[in-house]
């Protein structure tokens, strides 16, 4: 069963009567994450008050902060970090409006007490979360993320207003993975969530610039959506095709090249699994608990729509490979790959996920971080694009007959 430990949301009553102006900051010096003689204590000191709400989650241990909204820059995780309870900490952006500090945990604590006071003279705030030692079983059963997460995400809108039928026949919804308070792959300074940010604005212009297809973003800035999210965002576009887009880090640099993924409920290979555990634990440690979500509502009618959907993946992603290699794009040994990705799970719409390169490769690292050596990537998933559409186009009388 899910309960959640606390969850404050607090509003400026007349004691802290204020216009929010922008961002809250952080007073680095008076701010940190220290251990005390029962457990742990959190201290942040901040510019103004924020609305915030704390929680605990459970396998793995981690305590999740999210406020409406501070400013992270300069944050030095080291400086704040203080603590041998606290394993490590994350932090940065959440969604539109919101950010998250998730702070892993090594041994189980339980919140005590919380409280956000005002400095009447400035106006800066307080926040003081106490935490106490506790067993595993107390602190299993005193976890669990709130009713919704994500917080808003049903209100989740494209970058782009969704297409009216002159605007063109094909709507693909682009998502660069990760970002916010879970930036993906870093190597040699390369973060993963902003790179892919960057290609897939190229890849929405070089497809809007077409003329034949309205391409819409999961996200426009370095901010967390979750998987959820990405769906909502895809439903409200009506999409035809959603492309997740990443870029991996591997503990050896031999892995090098482009390959794409679809879907395989029955199983998938090595690479496929480290895929998913990677990219769905970046969900579990932000903090959103999919373990409940799931597009199965009605099985029947989503089988239904598998059976259109997941050929139009496949196909997709065999004229992609095909694009990519002419547009001379370095494409992986096994360019084509299937596992058990809940990003490619929903039965609407066709969906791939490709993965660019690698990170961990200087080679990849080198040409994904610049435009010009984009761009053979930007030029293979248009022409993959525009030549699926024509082809979907000409299959769709059949299918229907």
């Amino acid at each position: 069963m899910i309960r959640v430990v606390v969850a404050f949301l607090m509003t400026a009553g007349s004691a802290f009567a204020q216009d929010f102006s922008g961002l809250a900051r952080i007073d680095h010096s008076a701010s940190a994450i220290t251990d005390t003689r029962q457990g742990m204590a959190v201290d942040l000191k901040l510019s103004q008050v924020v609305p915030y709400r704390v929680f605990t989650l459970d396998e793995p241990r981690r305590l999740v902060v999210d406020f409406r909204e501070i400013d992270w820059t300069g944050t030095d995780k080291t400086q704040l970090d203080q603590s041998d309870i606290a394993s490590d900490i994350r932090f940065g952006a959440f969604q539109a409006g919101w950010s998250r500090l998730v702070v892993d945990l090594s041994e189980p604590v339980v919140l005590k007490a919380a409280e956000m006071t005002v400095n009447q003279l400035d106006n800066t705030a307080k926040l003081t979360l106490v935490l106490r030692d506790a067993d595993p079983d107390e602190f299993a059963a005193t976890s669990g993320a709130p009713v919704s997460a994500a917080w808003d995400i049903a209100t989740a809108q494209p970058s782009l207003p969704a297409p009216t039928p002159e605007d063109g026949p094909l709507t693909v919804v682009l998502d660069p993975g990760h970002g916010g308070v879970d930036p993906g792959a870093i190597q040699g300074g390369v973060v993963e969530a902003n790179l892919m940010l960057k290609l897939a604005i190229e890849v929405a212009e070089a497809l809007n610039r077409t003329g034949q297809v309205r391409a819409i973003l999961t996200r426009e800035s370095d901010i967390f959506v979750p998987l959820e999210g990405r769906m909502t965002i895809a439903r409200a576009a009506k999409a035809d095709l959603f492309i997740s887009l990443h870029a991996d880090a591997l503990e050896v640099d031999e892995a090098r090249g482009a390959s794409i993924y679809t879907l395989n409920a029955e199983g998938s290979d090595r690479a496929a699994a480290r895929m998913a555990e990677r990219h769905e634990r970046g969900d579990l440690l932000a903090g959103v608990d999919l373990s409940e979500q799931d597009d199965r509502v009605a099985t029947v009618l989503m089988d239904l729509a598998r059976a259109e959907t997941e050929p139009q993946s496949q196909r997709f992603a065999e004229k992609a490979v095909a694009a990519l290699r002419d547009a001379g794009a370095r494409l992986n040994s096994k360019p084509r790959r299937e596992g058990r990705l809940a990003v490619l799970n929903a039965p609407d719409f066709a969906s791939v996920l490709i993965e660019v390169g690698f990170l961990s490769n200087a080679n990849d690292r080198a040409m994904l971080s610049t435009p010009s050596g984009r761009a053979p990537v930007v030029e293979g998933i248009v022409a993959g694009v525009l030549t699926w559409a024509r082809e979907e186009a000409a299959r769709a009388p059949l299918v229907r007959q």
